[in-house]
């Protein structure tokens, strides 16, 4: 595999979470979090963070908190990548090197070893990575045992992390700096990404149960494994990525090697990992896809932290989850930038119905997209939904200049129920204005008995004030100032009985006490809107 050359200055945004943190640290919280995108690079933050504060910290040391072999091995690599000046120490097991270390990373599982922690001392900041179990107990004896709530700075990093989810906020105090999957993209940082649906039509979702807020792994191993969804997997994976190395997560060990079978019954060459696989059987496995040996790995969720291939192009989420940052940390595994890599494919996996509200790609970003076309990129729903939007804001802001513009006039204008603004100039006589769809002008239009709807000799149109301007010196000159005005005497007179009439025959719906005036111009609403509809007047502009 031709990886990019990685490196290890950091990068602006990189910059900015670090010096978010060191601020953060000089006011009065001190359990501070960052929370990252898959791919951002937290370990090279934490890494330059560390070499920032070590001048700082007096000759205290620095403590990195980790809960995998891989992390705390990608951790020491990249401190000692950025630092190599620095004597970097693993605690974990039988490694017990904490006694000249400038750093120290350490396995929480060590740590929470009363014996093993109380021989660390000197710490003058802690970093915990993966930071979205730190409210878990064992995290939580050993953060008070450093100091964690007597003022030590404390720094947190993750992709996924929610303040409010199983007691995070119990923890951290505060988010201090976050960053968009999309604005990843954007930057160039990361691949842009698509996501197909991958329909098993035997699968049921809703006879699983739902533990802690997500469906439950054993039951929706199950359900998958009863719907014969790893051969409709495999197939779909054959139609849409068949010459892309990919990841498959799925929520058992059963269902990840029956799914890696069918996958190379297809002709997919592909492989299990899980947790409890022997170390040397997973890191052989692994390497065999780093040389391509093996197209497409399949996991019982053991490569969602700490799995760093970046050639993997597509993943295939075949543990459908009602968790964002579930769901964030399984796809972003595909979003690293890698030599000739184009973009990333999500296959998600599920029923044909479900009432569960299940994450998908939208959920990759905080910004609004709706992805109306499987051939779309994130990138590309996102400026759709905000071209979308700003269409509404635009239209919006012209509503509201016509609404000014209009009900300043002294001239009786009235809108239809379609939008059209109009002047009642006599009865069966109406000016009226028709928006060019091109731009903000409009055409001229006046609509009689006798004629129908016709335009001025010289059909062209013109700007709002300019048109308003216009129609109103033609009603002045062809009707009635009686009725045109709307300030005339008359409109504040009780309505008369043949009005009301008029209003009960029709179904037009009359306020009480409403005014002669406001009678007036229900009727008159609702007889042009009537002509309009029937004409279909839009058409003939």
């Amino acid at each position: 595999m031709s990886e990019l050359p990685e490196t290890f200055t950091p990068r602006p945004y990189q910059v900015e979470a670090i010096k978010a943190l060191i601020s953060g640290w000089q006011g009065t919280n001190n359990r501070l979090a960052v929370v990252l995108p898959t791919g951002a690079g937290k370990t090279v933050v934490f890494a330059n963070l560390i070499s920032e504060l070590l001048a700082q910290l007096g000759g205290r040391r620095a403590l990195v908190i980790a809960h995998r072999e891989e992390l705390i091995e990608q951790a020491a690599a990249k401190i000692r990548a950025v630092r190599p000046d620095l004597r970097v120490g693993v605690v974990k097991a039988e490694r017990d090197e904490h006694q000249d270390a400038d750093v120290i990373v350490a396995s929480i599982q060590t740590l929470a070893v009363e014996r093993r922690r109380n021989a660390i001392e000197n710490i003058g900041v802690v970093i915990v990575d993966e930071c979205h179990h730190a409210a878990a107990p064992s995290y939580m004896t050993v953060l008070e045992h450093f100091g964690a709530w007597r003022g030590l700075p404390v720094a947190g990093f993750t992709a996924t992390m929610t303040r409010t989810d199983g007691g995070l906020a119990d923890v951290w105090q505060e988010v201090v700096f976050t960053l968009d999957i999309l604005e990843m993209i954007e930057d160039g940082y990361l691949c842009d990404v698509r996501g197909k649906r991958v329909i098993v039509e035997g699968l049921d979702l809703d006879t699983v149960k739902t533990r802690a807020g997500d469906l439950q792994d054993g039951q929706l191993g199950q359900a998958l494994d009863d719907s014969g969804a790893a051969k409709v997997v495999a197939e779909a994976y054959r139609q849409h990525a068949a010459d892309r190395p990919g990841v498959v997560f799925t929520p058992t060990v059963d269902t990840a090697q029956s799914m890696a079978e069918a996958f190379t019954v297809a002709g997919i060459p592909a492989a299990a990992v899980w947790g409890d696989m022997p170390k040397d059987d997973r890191a052989a496995t692994l390497d065999k896809y780093k040389a391509g040996a093996v197209q497409v790995l399949t996991n019982c969720m053991v490569l969602t932290e700490g799995f760093d291939a970046p050639w993997t192009s597509c993943a295939v989420i075949a543990r459908p989850t009602k968790s964002a940052g579930l769901y964030c940390q399984m796809a972003g595994r595909a979003l690293r930038l890698f030599k000739g890599k184009k973009d990333a494919l999500i296959l998600d996996v599920m029923g044909a119905s479900t009432r569960h509200k299940l994450a998908s790609i939208v959920d990759l970003t905080g910004r609004e997209a709706v992805m109306a076309d499987e051939d779309q990129t994130l990138r590309e729903a996102v400026r759709e939904a905000e071209e979308k939007a700003k269409r509404v804001i635009d239209l919006s802001r012209v509503q509201v200049e016509e609404i000014d513009l209009f009900h300043s006039s002294s001239v009786r204008w009235l809108k239809t129920d379609s939008g059209v603004w109009f002047i009642p100039v006599a009865d069966a006589l109406y000016v009226f204005l028709v928006r060019n769809p091109v731009d903000r002008t409009y055409w001229l239009r006046r609509f009689d008995i006798d004629n129908g709807i016709v335009g001025p000799k010289h059909d062209v149109p013109l700007p709002l004030a300019d048109a308003k301007a216009w129609l109103e010196q033609q009603a002045r000159a062809m009707g009635s100032r009686w009725l045109a005005t709307r300030s005339a005497p008359w409109r504040n007179k009780p309505a008369s009985a043949k009005q009301l009439g008029f209003c009960r025959m029709n179904r037009i719906q009359v306020p009480a006490g409403a005014t002669a005036g406001e009678v007036s111009d229900l009727q008159a609403v609702h007889q042009f809107t009537t002509i309009l509809n029937r004409l279909n007047v839009m058409a003939a502009a």
